[in-house]
């Protein structure tokens, strides 16, 4: 298929967010991460497939080239593309020399307050637009753009802000470690454990150690400050009292909703399996029968010893290493829970994973 090229000249090319991608990835898999994010994304113009044909004229054969499409993401905001980026329009628009296609967005400019100094900047938004965040549409669309340069290998250059210069973000993918689980099937705390085991030995519950086992001997009986004025079978009976209270708390106890399962990774930080409901979900998986009503999540998180670096745009390299070691364990995790429980799995961008893709 001959894509139209992008004309690096273009004041939309110049003057809009651009989505950079390999040349390898197809406009199904961004309509795939766009319908992730937003339940009713879909083309209005479809990318087309079919190859050109060849006209003639005075100038000799010719090759047209197609329309880009135009996937609708929100009520104001489109992406267009893709287009083709060759190494010239690369280096001219500052893009990595291993974009082949570009998409284009059409949002509305909706800015809020400027970054707080010191905060964390993972994707480098701050830097981006240093005189104000994004907001609203354009902070929906512009996070998801840099969601899916993360998962699909490529990078984001932000449209110039009072005619600036652009920024280039290039999310690492690596960053993104967390995965998660979506099922109906609970498993209680003993479950989860062994099946975390199945991954990582070390693994405890996270849960109390020691049960209460009631208040000291002597209680009710012994006048203590507030109860000087009670005599003994008042003070007797209101304790009497509290006990039918404390058991019928404790025999009829609410269900447990949540807990979590942690490994203590040393100088690695620490992996925790967080088990809970959840009723707001990720579109694909909301659209999905067994999870009309909500689903049971289950959340491998891994959690370095210095949380700091979770939201550094260039972690340090010491960061990198733990973060090297902890992530086959997050996705063997990921795997025994799955094999367990079955359902569909998320990454960190709340894109679905197919598990046979999870390489630890």
């Amino acid at each position: 298929m001959a894509l139209p090229l992008l004309d690096p000249d273009d004041p939309d090319a110049t003057g809009r967010h651009l989505l950079a991608l390999p040349a390898d990835i197809g406009h199904d898999e961004v309509e795939t991460l766009a319908i992730s994010r937003f339940a009713r994304a879909t083309w209005e113009v479809v990318p087309t497939t079919a190859a050109p044909r060849a006209t003639g004229g005075a100038r000799g054969l010719r090759t047209p080239h197609a329309a880009p499409g135009v996937l609708r993401l929100s009520r104001h905001s489109t992406l267009h593309g893709p287009y083709t980026v060759d190494r010239g329009i690369a280096t001219t628009l500052g893009l990595p020399t291993a974009a082949g296609q570009a998409y284009l967005l059409h949002a509305p400019v909706e800015r809020g307050d400027k970054p707080w100094p010191g905060g964390g900047d993972r994707d480098g938004l701050a830097r981006a637009f240093p005189d104000g965040l994004p907001v609203r549409d354009e902070e929906r669309v512009v996070t998801w753009l840099l969601a899916a340069a993360r998962r699909l290998g490529g990078a984001v250059r932000t449209a110039p802000v009072h005619g600036g210069v652009p920024a280039l973000l290039i999310p690492d993918p690596a960053a993104a470690v967390d995965l998660t689980v979506y099922t109906d099937i609970w498993l209680e705390p003993e479950a989860a454990l062994t099946v975390m085991r199945q991954a990582v030995p070390r693994a405890q519950l996270n849960l109390p150690a020691v049960p209460w086992a009631g208040p000291p001997p002597g209680t009710g009986q012994q006048v203590v400050p507030g109860t000087e004025s009670m005599d003994g079978v008042r003070r007797r009976d209101l304790h009497r009292r509290a006990d039918d209270h404390d058991i019928e708390a404790l025999t009829n106890a609410a269900p447990m909703n949540a807990y979590a399962v942690i490994a203590d990774l040393d100088l690695d930080g620490i992996i925790s399996l967080e088990i809970g409901g959840e009723t707001t979900l990720p579109p694909m998986i909301a659209a999905l029968p067994w999870a009309s009503q909500g689903a049971v999540t289950y959340r491998v998180r891994w959690e370095p010893a210095d949380v700091e670096e979770l939201e550094a745009e260039r972690p340090s390299f010491s960061h990198r290493v733990a973060r090297g070691r902890a992530s086959p364990l997050v996705i063997a995790v990921t795997r025994a829970v799955h094999r367990a429980v079955a359902g569909e799995i998320a990454d960190a961008m709340d894109f679905l994973v197919d598990p046979a893709d999870l390489q630890a």
